[in-house]
């Protein structure tokens, strides 16, 4: 298609989609949607979205984990909201999110368990479990997962591949 078809079908003027097309000006959002109506294809086609390589996007990934030590919803959440933010723009953020996803919800799931667990059995006598063997149990898991996710934040800034393990898979 000429310049000037596209032009007079996209309804911006000729030296509007010269400059476009030179790269010597960046289309603002109603351009791209008049030039993807006149080529009858969708905005995204037309935006060459490039995924960049970011180690440091990728190591506050799996830093950002650590708010679980303030309360456990956090090192779901805080991960979440970068990897959804970033997913389809860094390379290898969707695996190292999904894996990190996986494995604070498996861990969150089973601190919950623990302590549903260990309240009940002390709550209907099935075991004498004290306080202090409740709080040793949660401490366990505290430290399990900060030394998971700081082995991992090492194991990338090192250059090899994060492991995380997860009882159960929501995201694959």
């Amino acid at each position: 298609m000429s310049q000037e078809l596209l032009a007079e079908n996209s309804g911006l003027s000729l030296r509007t989609v010269q400059r476009i097309e030179n790269g010597e000006t960046q289309p603002t959002g109603g351009s791209i949607k008049r030039l993807s109506s006149a080529l009858d294809v969708t905005p995204n086609e037309l935006i060459d979205w490039q995924v960049i390589e970011d180690s440091k996007a990728l190591l506050l990934l799996n830093l950002s984990q650590l708010g679980f030590i303030a309360f456990p919803l956090l090192g779901i959440l805080i991960p979440l909201i970068i990897w959804t933010s970033k997913k389809d723009k860094i390379k290898d953020i969707d695996y190292v999110g999904k894996s990190i996803l996986n494995f604070q919800i498996s861990w969150t799931l089973l601190l919950f368990l623990l302590v549903l667990s260990l309240f009940m059995t002390s709550k209907l006598e099935l075991a004498n479990i004290s306080f202090a063997r409740i709080l040793i149990s949660i401490g366990a898991m505290y430290f399990l997962n900060f030394l998971v996710v700081i082995s991992n934040t090492f194991r990338y800034h090192n250059g090899n591949a994060v492991k995380y393990i997860s009882v159960f898979h929501f995201l694959s």
